[in-house]
């Protein structure tokens, strides 16, 4: 997931209804729909956690005094705008209802 998919992502930043029976149809079962989607949120998650790291990391000042408070900018507005994305589970959400997650049951379907 890049930067410009989170952008043009049509998740909801705030918390929405969503149709149970939308929601669970491919699978036909709401916990191992739900199941999926955490797992795939849980993936999002770490993935802008990483590129926000790196990305404050390109900004980091380090000095060598404790007493020293530096507020660097850049960092301020990386964070901000992490801030206004919307959640990983809004994500996974939106890309379950889209089709977009391939999951497959390995009890069901073994290769």
């Amino acid at each position: 997931m890049t930067m410009n998919d989170l952008k043009n992502s049509k998740a909801p930043v705030t918390t929405v209804t969503v149709n149970r029976d939308e929601f669970d149809q491919k699978t036909g079962n709401i916990y191992e729909a739900l199941s999926i989607v955490a797992k795939r949120a849980s993936q999002i998650n770490s993935e802008i956690k990483k590129e926000l790291l790196e990305k404050l990391e390109e900004f980091a000042t380090y000095s060598d005094s404790l007493e020293e408070v530096f507020e660097n900018k850049e960092q301020i507005e990386v964070s901000k705008f992490y801030e206004k994305l919307p959640k990983p589970h809004s994500l996974a959400i939106q890309e379950w209802l889209e089709d977009k997650i391939y999951y497959r049951n390995t009890e069901k379907d073994p290769e």
